[in-house]
């Protein structure tokens, strides 16, 4: 017998999200670590809000939003906000009931743009990443370094030179622009859109972009991103970053560094020994001699450490396909800072999940 369609609204309902979501879900234990982060940053978040007035977005809802973005690749506030006012899943991770009101994308980007000026993102990763310390999951003794190109959200357009005031006549809203043959320099020309972005190409014979650079530390036991930074792109800013990580590592023990030949410089090579790094950093020969020699390159550990360094490509490549990194959705290198930082905490959690780790 065939049933009838019948389609009635029920006026009340018992159901939470929570009983919704399978005991299994993946994202269940990245909830619990999570959570556990969060609730150390009780006391940041208090210092970022006043004692009175209107209630906020609560921040620890924010986070886990934020999270949602790099987790499923929503490519906007606006659609993040669209997909957890239906989603079942959504409203149980950022913490809604079945009849909360979801906010409007602006005034979560208003709420959002207050945790930047208290560096919660990066207290963040350190609370997950100590996580996985106390999981044993770390290494102390083997990293590597490298760096990506992240485009800027301007185009080349918008780099005109710095005494120029006005937008280019003609063309309307999109007016066309002939800087074919035009010397184009950084001391003379900047981006009218985003003032931070600068002009740069990772390869030869690749064109250039308005971008930034994203550097990764990640420590060589199982991959997990210890530290993360966004800088301008220039041709020292990956050694440079590379140099001041290591130096943020805990510890007086000696470690080594993976690294591919970008990295292989005088100066760079220098700084690392003196921060107590060996330098495991791939020979470049091409026309000239390397900063390293057989005294580095003989050793068993320096074989393994370029075997292993092309591990950190899969963090970038999950960054710019998951997480959205391909392109910065924000104008200025601080909120990219904020949005890669927290893609990382996300990497690392997903990354410990798969590990086994459900919450510390």
């Amino acid at each position: 017998m065939r049933g009838p369609d019948i389609q009635q609204d029920s006026l009340f309902s018992t159901v939470s999200p929570e009983s919704r979501v399978p005991k299994d879900h993946p994202l269940r234990p990245i909830r619990a670590m999570t959570d556990a982060a969060l609730r150390e940053l009780d006391q940041d978040f208090n210092t970022l809000y006043a004692a009175s007035g209107r209630d906020s977005i609560p921040p620890e809802k924010l986070l886990r939003a934020q999270l949602l973005m790099a987790l499923y690749t929503i490519r906007s506030e606006r659609q993040l906000m669209e997909q957890i006012d239906y989603n079942l899943l959504f409203r149980w991770f950022v913490g809604f009931s079945m009849d909360d009101a979801v906010w409007d994308h602006s005034t979560f980007t208003k709420n959002r743009d207050r945790l930047l000026d208290g560096k919660v993102a990066r207290r963040f990763f350190a609370l997950v990443l100590g996580q996985a310390d106390q999981a044993g999951l770390l290494s102390k003794e083997h990293f590597s370094v490298d760096g990506t190109l992240i485009e800027a959200l301007a185009s080349h357009k918008s780099y005109r030179p710095k005494d120029e005031d006005g937008p280019p006549g003609g063309g309307g809203r999109n007016p066309d622009v002939d800087f074919h043959g035009e010397k184009r320099r950084r001391d003379t020309h900047e981006s009218k859109t985003d003032k931070d972005a600068l002009l740069f190409k990772k390869t030869k014979g690749s064109e250039s972009k308005l971008a930034y650079l994203g550097h990764l530390l990640i420590e060589n036991r199982h991959g997990l991103v210890v530290n993360a930074q966004v800088t301008q792109a220039t041709g020292t800013a990956e050694r440079e970053a590379a140099v001041d990580m290591v130096q943020a590592l805990s510890g007086t023990h000696r470690v080594t560094l993976g690294a591919d030949k970008a990295y292989d410089t005088r100066g760079c090579v220098d700084a690392l020994r003196c921060a107590n790094v060996t330098p495991h950093v791939a020979q470049n020969t091409s026309n000239r001699s390397s900063s390293i020699d057989g005294r580095t390159t003989r050793h068993p550990g320096y074989v393994a450490s370029q075997r292993f360094r092309k591990r950190i490509e899969e963090c970038f490549g999950w960054a710019k396909t998951v997480g959205g990194l391909r392109k910065s959705r924000f104008v200025g290198r601080e909120k990219l800072d904020f949005q890669f930082v927290l893609t990382m905490a996300a990497y690392n959690l997903v990354r410990m999940r798969n590990l086994g780790v459900v919450s510390c």
